[in-house]
């Protein structure tokens, strides 16, 4: 069974108040393979603890909400 992008639209919908307290904010890329490639933007694109805020934060929550994906990807 293939996820759809609008679960995971709302996965992220469930994560970007946190980001947007901080001036920040993700944008969906793609999904491919169980992975899921997202794009930082504002303050979390120049943010030093990115790569912390993408695995501990984003990349948890959303495998918690969508089982299926097993990795999630920040890209430039």
């Amino acid at each position: 069974m293939t996820l759809s992008e609008n679960k995971i639209e709302e996965a992220l919908e469930s994560i970007r108040p946190f980001l947007k307290q901080d001036g920040g904010d993700i944008e969906f890329i793609s999904y491919d393979n169980n992975v899921v490639k997202l794009r930082f933007l504002g303050a979390c694109s120049t943010c030093s603890i990115s790569h912390l805020t993408m695995k501990a934060g984003i990349e948890e929550s959303i495998k918690k909400l969508l089982p299926e994906v097993e990795s999630v990807l920040a890209i430039e």
